[in-house]
C-alpha cells in the first residue's frame, strides 16, 4: 500500500494505492489520526488505484469518516471501483458513506 497526503488549512486529499489490508493498515493509522484531529475540514479519499481492501481497511475508512464528521468536517470517497466497490456495496456502506 502506498499513500500520499496533500493538505492545506481547510482541505485534504488522501490517495491510497495498492492493497489496504491488515498488514498495511497500521502504516496508514497515523495519517488517519492526523486527519481526524484536524477539526472542521473537507477530506477527499481517492481510492481509484486501490486494488484490494479487507475488513481492516474498511474499518479504517469508516473510523476516519465518523471521526471527521464528529468534528464538523466532511469526507468524500472518490474513484472507488473493482473489489473495493464490491466490498462497500456488500456491506451497504455505499449508502452510508459519501461516494463521488
Amino acid at each position: 500500500m502506498i499513500h500520499t497526503l496533500t493538505q492545506d488549512a481547510e482541505t485534504a486529499v488522501l490517495r491510497v494505492r495498492g492493497e489496504l489490508d491488515a498488514l498495511s493498515c497500521p502504516e496508514l493509522r497515523p495519517v488517519l489520526d492526523t486527519l481526524a484531529a484536524k477539526g472542521k475540514c473537507v477530506v477527499t479519499v481517492d481510492l481509484s488505484e486501490l486494488r484490494l481492501i479487507d475488513s481492516s481497511g474498511v474499518g479504517a475508512m469508516v473510523s476516519l469518516y465518523k471521526r471527521v464528521r464528529a468534528n464538523g468536517g466532511e469526507v468524500k470517497f472518490v474513484g472507488v471501483t473493482a473489489q473495493p466497490l464490491v466490498i462497500f456495496k456488500l456491506l451497504r456502506l455505499d449508502r452510508a458513506l459519501e461516494f463521488a
